[in-house]
Order: C-alpha cells, then sequence, then structure tokens
C-alpha cells in the first residue's frame, strides 16, 4: 500500500457486520494511514466542506434527552453519534418493559422482520404493541401487525432533490401518486402539527424545496430558471488537510479527535470502557472458538451480497426482475459442493443450529472454499412464494453483534448445506455488477462451448473502459470541431485535447507542454529515436539499443543502419535486465541516444532505468525509454528517473486503439517526421 502511487479501500464490504465490524474499519484507516495514503492524491481522501451543497438543516431538533435512548448502556457510542435508541434494544423493551415499555411505533421505510436476525421474535415483539404504524413503497412483512398501513409514493411521482457535491438538482415528477399514497414526508408533517412541531415542517413540496435552498444563495425560480440544476463554486481540493487546519471546527490543525490527533488508541473509545486499539475479535461462532459446533457445521455463513434484481426486501413484485431470480439462491465453492454432491440447481437445505432454509445453489468457483453466501430479503409477502417462504434470517442470531456498533452479525456463522431435491440449472452467478456485455446476443458457437471467456492478455491490449467509451461516444455525436479553429466547435475540441493532455502528464509527474500525441505507440518510438536521429544527422550517429525492444524500437535502428547509422544491440543477462557497465562501455563520443525499454512484455522484467539514465547523462547524451508495458501498472515519475522521451499508448491501459504519446523533456530537440500538419506542436 505504502509503495502505491495512490491507493483508497474500498468499505461497505461487510467489514461491519462481523463481531469486530467497528475495529475492522479502524484497523483499515489506521492501515492506510501508517502507509501514507491519508488524504493524498490517490489515497483515501477527506472531502472539502467547501464543495458540498449547504442544504438548510433550520429546525432539526436534537433528541431533548438522549440518557433515555433504549440501548445507551450497551452502546453508548451508537447512542452518542446517532442521538437515538438502538433498534437492537426494542424487543427487550416491548417485551419484558426494560428499561421502560415501549406500547406504540411507526415503522417508516423499513422492514424489520426480514432485515434483523430471528424474525420470530420481532413477530413476537411487533404483535405485543398496543398501537403499530407501517408506512412504506410496498406492502412489508411488519404491515401484517400494524394497526394503520399508509402507501407512500415513490420518487417517481413526486418531486423533491438530490444533491451530489456542489450540485442541486430538482428530481421532477413523472407519474401521479398511485391509489391513496402519499409523500411520507408530509404524511410525517400531518403527525407533526399533532405533536406540536407543524411549524417547522413545509406544508407542500414547493415550500420544502423553498426551505432547503434558503441560506445557499440559490432561489426555487433559481433553480428553475436554470433548468432544475445549480451548482455552488467550488474549490480545489486540497490534501493533508489536518495540516491546514480542515478538519477541526475552530480551525486549528490537527484531527477533529479528542487530542486533535490521528488517534490510533480510540481515547472515545477507551472513555467509553471499549479496547481503545483496533484488536482483532475472533468471531464468537467460528472454527476456532466453538471447534466442537464446526464439525457439525464446517462451512462458514454469509448473507446480504447485493445482486442487480432486488435491493434487500424490495422489488420481488416486479414480473420482469422475477424472471431474472424467481427463487433464493445459495452460492458455493465447486468443491464443498462435490463433496455434498450438489449441482447448481438442485434445491438444498441451509442450516445452522439456529434453523433451516431451503435455497437453490449455484456452483461456482468464484466463491472462496469453505464459505456460503444466501441471499437475504426473503420471508415479505410480495413475489414468489419461494421468496416469501425464505427468510434467510432464521438462521443468524440476535444475540450476536459488534460490541460497539451493535449491528447483527450477518457474517461469519456456522452452517451446513445438504442436498434436498436434485435439478437442471437455470439460474447463474450474478455478483450485482452490471456487465459490458449485457443485452448483446452471443454467436451460436460460442455460447454452446463457451460459458465463461476470461481475457488475460493485458500486456497485448486491454479492453476500452466503460467511462472512456462514454465520452469517445459523446465527441463522435457532437464533437466535430477542429482543435485549430477559433470558432466555439474549435475552441470546444481543442479544450477537450488540452484536458486530456493535463491528464497524461499528471500520470507523468510533467506539465502538459510536454506532452505530444501520436497516433500509436510504435508512432511514439519512431518520433523519438528518428527524431533525435535526424536532429544529428550530421554530428552524432551511434545509437544504443537492447536485443529485446519492441518491434518498432529494433526496426527503427535497423532503418537508421541503412542509411548511415551505427547502432549497438545490448545483450540480456540471466537477470533479463539491462547491465549497467555494459551500457557505460558501449557509450562513445558519436553516441546521441540510448534507447531501453522500461518494462519488458514477456519476462515481466522492469529495467532500472533511473540508474542507467546517470550513467548517460555523465556523457550528455540523450536517453529514450519505451514505457507501454509499465505505464499504469508501476508508478514512473520522469523527474525522478530523468529520462528524456518516454513513450507511452493508450489501448495498453483501457483506452482506445490508435492513440499514443510521448514525452519530451523542456530543451530536447526533435526534428518532426511528418511536416506541414502543425498539430502537436509543431511534431505532427
Amino acid at each position: 500500500i505504502a509503495e502505491a502511487n495512490g491507493a483508497s479501500p474500498i468499505m461497505y464490504s461487510g467489514l461491519e457486520y462481523s463481531d469486530s465490524g467497528v475495529q475492522a474499519i479502524r484497523a483499515t484507516m489506521v492501515l492506510w494511514a501508517l502507509a501514507g495514503q491519508l488524504d493524498v492524491p490517490g489515497g483515501r481522501c477527506f472531502t472539502m466542506k467547501e464543495n458540498n451543497f449547504p442544504l438548510n438543516r433550520e429546525g432539526h431538533i436534537p433528541n431533548p434527552d438522549v440518557r433515555k435512548a433504549l440501548g445507551r448502556e450497551r452502546f453508548p457510542v451508537y447512542s452518542a453519534y446517532r442521538g437515538e435508541s438502538h433498534a437492537i434494544s426494542l424487543p427487550e423493551s416491548v417485551l419484558e418493559g426494560k428499561p421502560y415499555p415501549i406500547r406504540s411505533l411507526i415503522i417508516l421505510g423499513g422492514s424489520i422482520i426480514t432485515s434483523w436476525p430471528q424474525p420470530a421474535i420481532w413477530r413476537k415483539t411487533l404483535n405485543k404493541l398496543d398501537f403499530l404504524v407501517s408506512i412504506d413503497r410496498q406492502l412489508t412483512a411488519d404491515a401484517a401487525y400494524a394497526d394503520i398501513v399508509l402507501p407512500a409514493t415513490t420518487m417517481y411521482e413526486i418531486e423533491s432533490y438530490m444533491t451530489y457535491g456542489p450540485i442541486f438538482r430538482i428530481r421532477e415528477k413523472i407519474a401521479e401518486p398511485v391509489g391513496e399514497s402519499r409523500n411520507d414526508f408530509f404524511i410525517l408533517t400531518e403527525l407533526a402539527k399533532h405533536l406540536g412541531y407543524g411549524h417547522l415542517y413545509p406544508a407542500n413540496e414547493e415550500e420544502l424545496l423553498r426551505q432547503v435552498l434558503n441560506g445557499s444563495g440559490f432561489t426555487l425560480e433559481d433553480v428553475r430558471n436554470a433548468n432544475g440544476t445549480v451548482q455552488i463554486p467550488t474549490v480545489l481540493t486540497e490534501y493533508k488537510k489536518w495540516e491546514k487546519g480542515l478538519l477541526r471546527a475552530d480551525g486549528k490543525p490537527g484531527f477533529d479527535t479528542p487530542t486533535g490527533k490521528f488517534e490510533i488508541a480510540s481515547t472515545i473509545l477507551e472513555e467509553h470502557g471499549y479496547d481503545p486499539l483496533p484488536v482483532y475479535t475472533e468471531p464468537g461462532e467460528g472454527p476456532l472458538s466453538q471447534p466442537d459446533l464446526a464439525e457439525k457445521f464446517p462451512l462458514i455463513f454469509n448473507s446480504g451480497s447485493r445482486v442487480t434484481t432486488d435491493f434487500r426486501s424490495q422489488h420481488h413484485g416486479i414480473p420482469g426482475l422475477q424472471k431474472e431470480r424467481p427463487e433464493p439462491t445459495v452460492t458455493i465453492n465447486t468443491l464443498d459442493a462435490e463433496a455434498r454432491g450438489i449441482k447448481s440447481g438442485d434445491l438444498v437445505n441451509i442450516m445452522t443450529k439456529r434453523g433451516t432454509v431451503t435455497m437453490c445453489a449455484l456452483v461456482t468457483d468464484d466463491i472462496v472454499q469453505g464459505a456460503i453466501d444466501a441471499n437475504m430479503g426473503g420471508g415479505g409477502p410480495v413475489g414468489p412464494k419461494k421468496w416469501q417462504n425464505c427468510n434467510v434470517n432464521e438462521l443468524t442470531d440476535l444475540q450476536r453483534y459488534d460490541p460497539i456498533s451493535g449491528f447483527p452479525v450477518y457474517k461469519t456463522l456456522l452452517c451446513e448445506v445438504v442436498k434436498v431435491t436434485e435439478r437442471e440449472n437455470t439460474l447463474g452467478v450474478d455478483s450485482g455488477e452490471y456487465s459490458d456485455t449485457a443485452g448483446m446476443i452471443e454467436s451460436d458457437s460460442e455460447s454452446q462451448h463457451i460459458e465463461k471467456r476470461i481475457y488475460l492478455d493485458h500486456n497485448a491490449t486491454t479492453p476500452l473502459d466503460p467511462e472512456v467509451r462514454k465520452i469517445m461516444l459523446q465527441f463522435a455525436e457532437n464533437g466535430h470541431g477542429n482543435p485549430s479553429s477559433i470558432y466555439t466547435e474549435g475552441k470546444d475540441a481543442r479544450f477537450a485535447v488540452e484536458a486530456a493532455r493535463r491528464s497524461v502528464a499528471q500520470l507523468l509527474n510533467c506539465t502538459a507542454r510536454r506532452i505530444t500525441f501520436t497516433g500509436s505507440g510504435s508512432e511514439a518510438n519512431n518520433l523519438a529515436i528518428k527524431g533525435v536521429a535526424f536532429a544529428n544527422w550530421d554530428s552524432r550517429n551511434h545509437i544504443i539499443t537492447t536485443s529485446i525492444e519492441h518491434p518498432s524500437v529494433i526496426e527503427t535502428c535497423q532503418w537508421l543502419e541503412r542509411h548511415g547509422f551505427t547502432v549497438t544491440y545490448l545483450e540480456i543477462g540471466k537477470t533479463k535486465k539491462l547491465n549497467p557497465d555494459d551500457l557505460k562501455s558501449a557509450i562513445t563520443e558519436k553516441t546521441c541516444l540510448v534507447s531501453v525499454m522500461m518494462a519488458n512484455n514477456e519476462t515481466g522484467s522492469i529495467n532500472p532505468i533511473a540508474d542507467l539514465v546517470k550513467i548517460v547523462k555523465e556523457r550528455n547524451v540523450l536517453f529514450h525509454s519505451d514505457c507501454v508495458q509499465a505505464i499504469g501498472k508501476i508508478p514512473i515519475d520522469v523527474e525522478a528517473l530523468g529520462a528524456d522521451l518516454l513513450t507511452m499508448s493508450g489501448h495498453k491501459l483501457y483506452g482506445p486503439k490508435g492513440i499514443g504519446a510521448l514525452y519530451i523533456r523542456k530543451g530536447v530537440v526533435l526534428e518532426p517526421l511528418i511536416s506541414g500538419g502543425k498539430q502537436e506542436n509543431g511534431m505532427r
């Protein structure tokens, strides 16, 4: 991590739903800080508060007495941070009256029975309430116990807003509300009036928009006149904000912690009786902590992975999505399945010491051996019967949770999987990520013989990144201007070209002026080598390279040999790297250029370019490196390397074919290969 040129962790991967969730997240943040990847370019960064659209939060009333929050005695950090009760303590309050009895409840946009461990406890809890209201956009399992069910509108049926960073945008209504459904905000407004808080709530959608915009510098009319979208002025991102007083409310340098430091040992956790260091907690139900139980239930249970056909318990009632996933599935490793006689499509029982559920097996190598992952979100009144009858939380345990956050453990439990019925497979593994080939038609021959093709030859070329494709299509359809033209279309095209040039320059740690775009990496190599040779035709006519270079280097040198140049081809030893002493011995008074590739696509060897450059500079010789195979894979800093010319190619790092670039150090003179175009500062 420390050696990466920018590295940022992917969070929300399930860490929070294990026995040491908070401490695991803290450990990740501490690791990133120790590796020097905290708030640096490409690292784990803090946002600039000036770049977030300011929403009016007047009228937000804090909890008047957080000391009464349920679960505060068990989860004091959660209660202090959130200012609210913890849902995990609701059954104890309703069923036992501890610390006081809750008798009525409003459930807004949630499905407790399908989302929390041990549904039987929650059914009993909801059933004992004197009064229950369910407000949701779909019928939930909780609604069966409600005295009043109030249907809420979807976002398509109301006018609302959204923010993203500095942008505020009105969400337009595109359909009228169905039946008796209402905006859930205004359902709560009616309750607020009866509780004496009605004056704090806007009465309609237009008033809501005006209220949230108050103090932002924009009026509702401003937004509507701007086609529904406005943006505040932004500032450039600053890094290492703790050095500049950008993280603390008082504006002092440091972090927003009690000590003002980045706390590896948390004073807040220590104050509340937790271990201050990010320690690891062995799962309370695991093969190490309960080896006897692991003999009966040898597999590691996980649930909750996202799929594309639903979101938790939502969307099971949509017919088009039912076709893709008509029943809940459990993913199991191929070897684990073979040991149990299970094939994809078989009905299997998943068992923990708490119960059993039945799902369809998906057998794959894409999950680690010894672990399974089961769909969640079943057990509600909507959708196919197989979903309605299968709630994976029958297998989880309400008494297993992270001790700091109180979040239930939905992963790292023990289970077993047993085949019930053998069937043919009709489903596929779905990681929840959109496929680049979605909607494309396979040829009959490929679909019959190849179930899944994995492309691994990224040293030859890389697939086009979806973001790159998106930008290319935009310019193919609308960006037809000539960058040399002075009217709007030309200026727009030039702006895009120069923006791209700046991006490449940042990759190499140089200025944009040093980057010359070419039609390929091969053209860039030709421009570098022939350009230096033509500029030195009458003085120095000796070039040094190696025997393992790309053909665009080798054959260019051979062409120059036929026209009077002398070329030395150095051999590579057992290390597959150029020996610096061999280079030093080969340089003569006639040498004008040394060309050595940085990384070889066949051997994987990386030449010590910085060391080679030092040798060359002692003799006042130019140095060129073909970095096509290295760029995007290892950090390349032209200032640190000291090279005069560097070659790169777009298709090697998820860009299009037919685009390359050449870095030319300031002061290096090249003779253009193409005359008359005046593109790229006269180089093409």
